[in-house]
């Protein structure tokens, strides 16, 4: 049974058609005094079409655009209703073009990442960079060594040991460290 726009809608119409729990809402509506559901005998809500597209705003604010409940709160109250209302409409005409996307590629809540393989590694794209042209421009050595960081973070996370570049001058570093103590 579809309602028209103006019809009023339940908590549990409008928790099915946001996609989030009931108890999110029920949370919302503490944290956004703005949520303003029409309360019937028993307790019941009755959401009306502009809380709708307020909650709405607040669901893209927050799960499609990365902002926190504080930061949602800050844009309600500086630049008012109307400007979460907006977030609505940007999200709903995005949602077209972010179904393009392969699930694989996105985590829920998040933008597309971009050239995402889900397969590529650390170490495969810092082969990729061609030694010679490595050797001729200091941004390479500058992108190349980030890279390196970026592998050793990498190893630290995993827990594997980090291999070092053919370097034994860092094992006497570490020795010579460990008898200053």
């Amino acid at each position: 049974m579809n309602k028209s726009a103006e019809a009023f809608r339940t908590i549990g119409e409008v928790a099915e058609e946001l996609e989030i729990p009931k108890h999110v809402l029920r949370f919302w509506e503490g944290r956004f005094p703005q949520i303003r559901p029409m309360k019937r005998g028993g307790g019941r809500r009755y959401y009306r079409p502009e809380d709708m597209e307020l909650l709405r705003g607040i669901r893209a604010l927050l799960h499609a655009e990365g902002y926190t409940i504080r930061g949602v709160q800050k844009i309600l109250r500086e630049h008012g209703v109307d400007q979460v209302k907006a977030a609505a409409r940007r999200a709903m005409a995005a949602q077209g073009s972010d179904r393009a996307v392969p699930p694989q590629t996105r985590k829920r809540g998040r933008k597309p990442i971009v050239g995402a393989t889900g397969s590529a590694s650390l170490p495969q794209a810092a082969q990729a960079i061609p030694e010679s042209k490595a050797e001729g421009c200091a941004t390479d050595v500058h992108v190349l060594a980030a890279i390196r960081e970026l592998q050793i973070a990498r190893a630290i996370l995993l827990g594997q040991p980090i291999a070092q570049p053919g370097g034994s001058h860092v094992a006497e570093a570490k020795k010579t460290r460990a008898t200053r103590t």
